[in-house]
């Protein structure tokens, strides 16, 4: 069972942006569909989609995943001890299970 506020962090902006030009079912996705398929702020996959962000909850990484036809670990590495979140995106503790 995964902890409710764990976080996957993307391991590549590009890649990211490759398979939403053609996903899993050979269709291009966009930005908006994306976040409306995996029910989450279409500024969330844009900014993946930018490298502006690069850590999302483990719900959102798996349905995104699951939404473009791909194994999450092809996209998204656990944050843990071997795979920190970036300093930037550490939320504050009192926020950690809205995020």
């Amino acid at each position: 069972m995964v902890p409710r506020d764990s976080r996957y962090r993307l391991l590549d902006a590009d890649l990211l942006r490759r398979l939403m030009r053609r996903t899993g079912t050979g269709q291009r996705i966009s930005i908006r569909d994306l976040a409306d398929a995996v029910g989450c702020a279409t500024g969330t996959i844009g900014d993946l989609h930018s490298g502006a962000r690069e850590c999302v909850t483990a719900d959102t990484a798996h349905a995104l995943c699951h939404v473009i036809g791909v194994d999450v670990l092809v996209l998204f590495a656990p944050v843990g001890r071997s795979v920190p979140v970036p300093e930037g995106e550490i939320p504050p503790v009192g926020l950690r299970a809205l995020a």
